[in-house]
């Protein structure tokens, strides 16, 4: 007779344990752990948008990154708001060692269930593949740069940071692509007659105007899936490799109170652990401590029942009596079954020369960055213009760790990743204006309520518009906007457009006209509205440049000069001047 589902999954383990022991064991709550917070994490992401934020705390993955909150302190000498979540990562890790990366990073589970899904290795091959390497030190390198980069006010973390990377893929790629999809098929269900209620609650974007685009996207595309891909040479190669916030934990870990202890006269050397063994620490040997993500593998593959999590296991390799190579070896006693004495090693596998020549190339790298024409006073790309909230641009750097949230949340798409031409290396991929995608919405300050380091101050609506007891302040101005006569169809091609004037939303107008009779080259009469700026009004929102019908190059268009948090970049009027 069939035994049930419920007597199958109730039935005792084959040794005679109870069955609970089986389902509950600590690889299985791992991954549910990992389940939970990876579906937080795009939760999160989900209601990062206008029409869902809610008060949830949707940069709340960012703001518990440690890395994060360590290289915005080291860079500008404070911590910003919620920064001082990175304690709840800190903490674990001085007691349990690196937890984050095997029970908590959405990134590393990511590249933990595709390296799982697409694993065609043999056991061997596994236990190969999960060996230690040298070169498994680059993410120190990599650390060690950042945070000398960091203390110099050169903010870069956010080009290899976990956490920031999968935000910005996310956003700039996977959530654009399922959006086109979504689209689609509410088309087809729409035109079969067919609720597409479903589909629009599932959009990243619902209500948004324009399907989304983002400047870049395509080489975002290309890092993930070679990232990703790399898995499949070397199990967790981002992880292992290049992850700067698992070096960092991975330097803490040395600390940690608890880890692996193997059992000398247990353990037969038959490598086995080394088959799942996500960290690639070395749990046959002496255990890598910095390397190990607490993912326990090695404890379920064991067959000998010879690897336990301990609280400060102490070295036992002085405490052998007799000699290994014969034999006779005992431990406590006990005799001795592996060969191997070592059991723990606590530090990064880094010699000394090395982390100095790293703070060596990170000290070298920050004149190499900083002095650029896209940050110097005279020679910034007129086009990086920031968002609303935005703090002086060298000290945005020394804030924005690219993690594109501002971008994401942006209602009109207006907000993009900034080119190499707009902010130099040093400002890639921080957020800029593209007033050829969309504009600065008048009554929206989003950016800045979830911007998780300060790089945009939080501000509110009111003191954006300069209104209430900001009035004396004036409003904030993103930039100013300009004529380009030579393209401008009243101006150019005796051809009437108002277009600019009706759409600017300031009051009263930042934009007025000539008006001017003329009799065309075919004799008809028209009355031309020649467009001019007033630059006392104008606060760079950019509407006038995206509804120029000159669509190519538009004949208004905005430029950083005049904007409101740089004295470098005023237009020198007296009118500018509030003080």
């Amino acid at each position: 007779m069939r035994k049930s589902i419920t007597e199958t999954l109730l039935a005792n383990n084959r040794d005679g344990s109870p069955w609970y022991l089986r389902v509950f064991r600590i690889t299985t709550t791992r991954i549910v752990s990992q389940t939970l917070f990876f579906s937080l994490f795009m939760f999160l992401l989900w209601v990062t948008w206008f029409s869902r934020l809610g008060g949830y705390p949707v940069s709340l993955f960012l703001e518990v990154d440690p890395l994060v909150g360590l290289a915005t302190a080291l860079s500008t000498g404070t911590v910003y708001r919620w920064l001082w979540r990175g304690m709840w990562v800190l903490v674990p890790t001085l007691v349990l060692g690196r937890v984050f990366c095997n029970w908590m990073c959405p990134y590393g589970t990511l590249h933990q269930f595709f390296g799982w899904l697409f694993n065609i290795r043999n056991n061997r091959n596994n236990i190969d593949a999960n060996r230690y390497r040298p070169f498994f030190q680059i993410k120190y390198y990599i650390l060690t740069v950042f945070l000398v980069l960091a203390a110099f006010g050169s903010l870069q973390i956010g080009l290899l940071d976990p956490i920031c990377l999968l935000v910005r893929t996310m956003t700039t790629t996977v959530a654009p692509a399922s959006d086109l999809v979504a689209d689609t098929t509410a088309r087809v269900l729409e035109g079969k007659g067919l609720s597409s209620g479903l589909v629009s609650w599932v959009s990243s974007a619902p209500g948004a105007p324009d399907q989304r685009v983002f400047a870049g996207a395509w080489f975002v595309g290309l890092v993930i899936i070679a990232l990703v891909g790399l898995n499949l040479v070397i199990p967790r190669f981002f992880c292992r490799v290049l992850c700067p916030l698992g070096a960092l934990l991975g330097w803490l870990s040395r600390f940690a109170l608890f880890r692996i202890d193997r059992d000398l006269t247990k353990c037969t050397d038959c490598d086995l652990c080394l088959k799942h063994c996500e960290g690639a620490a070395d749990p046959h040997d002496a255990l890598r401590k910095s390397e190990c993500f607490v993912c326990f593998n090695c404890i379920d593959d064991c067959p000998e029942d010879a690897l336990s999590f301990r609280l400060a296991p102490i070295p036992v390799k002085d405490r052998i009596v007799g000699k290994i190579k014969d034999g006779a070896a005992t431990l406590f006693g006990t005799p001795l079954i592996s060969k191997r004495p070592e059991t723990e090693i606590k530090t990064p596998d880094v010699p000394r020369r090395r982390w100095f020549f790293a703070a060596m190339a990170g000290a070298l790298m920050y004149p190499f960055l900083r002095l650029s024409a896209a940050v110097n006073k005279r020679g910034f790309n007129e086009k990086a213009i920031r968002p609303p909230g935005s703090v002086e641009e060298s000290e945005f750097l020394e804030r924005c760790i690219k993690c594109d949230q501002c971008i994401n949340v942006c209602p009109t798409n207006v907000l993009q990743p900034s080119s190499l031409a707009q902010g130099g290396l040093e400002g890639f991929w921080t957020p800029v204006m593209d007033f050829s995608i969309g504009f600065c919405q008048l009554n929206c300050s989003l950016c800045s309520e979830v911007c998780p380091t300060g790089a945009i101050q939080k501000i509110s609506v009111e003191q954006k518009l300069g209104l209430g007891e900001y009035k004396e302040e004036g409003p904030v101005r993103l930039g100013t906007a300009f004529f380009d006569r030579g393209r401008c169809l009243p101006w150019a091609m005796e051809t009437p457009c108002v277009v600019c004037e009706e759409v600017c939303p300031v009051s009263p107008k930042a934009i007025g006209t000539y008006d001017e009779e003329i009799t065309r080259w075919d004799g008809t009469k028209v009355t031309l509205n020649k467009p001019y700026m007033r630059p006392e009004l104008c606060i760079g929102c950019g509407i006038c440049e995206r509804e120029c019908p000159v669509v190519d190059s538009a004949a208004v268009y905005v430029t950083a000069i005049g904007e409101t948090r740089s004295k470098d970049r005023t237009l020198l009027l007296d009118s500018y001047d509030k003080s």
